[in-house]
């Protein structure tokens, strides 16, 4: 089931947020005993950028309530997203949307760590990075562009020439040395990407497309899938299987989520 506000959601409430695409959201993975990792960070993410897309406060208390309603009777794992946007938008006044609005909706998800991930680099830049916005078409536009190649996913790469982020998910890199390498551009600043900084020692640094595919180990990082080995960047294989990747990775999935 699908809630606005806490109540089911009609195809008049969904229209402003299918016609204008002004919104923004975030997407937490419930574990199996029903909390959720970096909770408190999703709820910063949510009142962050409700300031930034609507200048507007967001009660994260009425939040968690909506999402508990949303995951009454659902079976764990899952992921529940949150999606803020006020239903009564018009396209030639964006600036009238000011009353933020909760939808929920539940999805399934399957165990972690999941399958390595191939990826296409891609010359691309998302609007507003630092924002989870609902502006999609152009990064999903990537992803196809990649799968149609024989891909999994797109990894993007500014006009500057430094590797940033990937289609939903935040790149890290193992160099030569071992060192956790996160790129220094504007990124999406992730979830998963920040517990892992808070319980791992790393460094960040600009990245191009080049050293990227030298690295000893790359990985994707969110909420979905937690830490997931990249095993190509473009046409280079890289090794799926490194000492740093499995402590990332038990790092990762010892972090004690949070109960809504």
């Amino acid at each position: 089931m699908v809630t606005l506000d806490g109540k089911p959601v009609s195809t008049d409430d969904l229209l402003p947020l299918a016609l204008t695409n002004l919104g923004h959201f975030t997407s937490m993975r419930v574990d199996e005993a029903g909390h959720i990792r970096g909770l408190s960070l999703h709820m910063e993410r949510l009142v962050r950028d409700c300031k930034i897309v609507y200048g507007a406060e967001l009660d994260t208390g009425r939040v968690r309530d909506y999402v508990r309603q949303g995951l009454y009777g659902q079976s764990w794992p899952c992921v529940v997203r949150v999606t803020i946007y006020d239903p009564n938008v018009e396209m030639g006044h964006p600036t009238d949307a000011d009353e933020p609005h909760v939808l929920v909706s539940v999805r399934t998800t399957g165990k972690m760590p999941t399958a390595p991930l191939r990826a296409m680099s891609v010359t691309y830049e998302r609007d507003l990075p630092e924002v989870k916005h609902v502006g999609l078409f152009g990064s999903r536009h990537t992803r196809g562009a990649a799968q149609r190649a024989g891909f999994d996913d797109a990894l993007f790469v500014g006009r500057d020439g430094f590797v940033s982020e990937g289609v939903a998910w935040n790149v890290g890199f193992v160099d030569q040395d071992g060192t956790v390498v996160w790129p220094q551009a504007p990124v999406l600043p992730g979830v998963t990407m920040a517990l892992l900084q808070q319980h791992a020692e790393y460094c960040v640094a600009t990245v191009t497309l080049a050293q990227a595919k030298g690295m000893a180990a790359a990985f994707a990082t969110n909420t979905s899938i937690g830490v997931r080995p990249l095993s190509a960047i473009d046409d280079i294989e890289l090794p799926t299987e490194h000492p740093v990747l499995s402590q990332l990775q038990a790092t990762y999935l010892s972090i004690l989520g949070e109960i809504l």
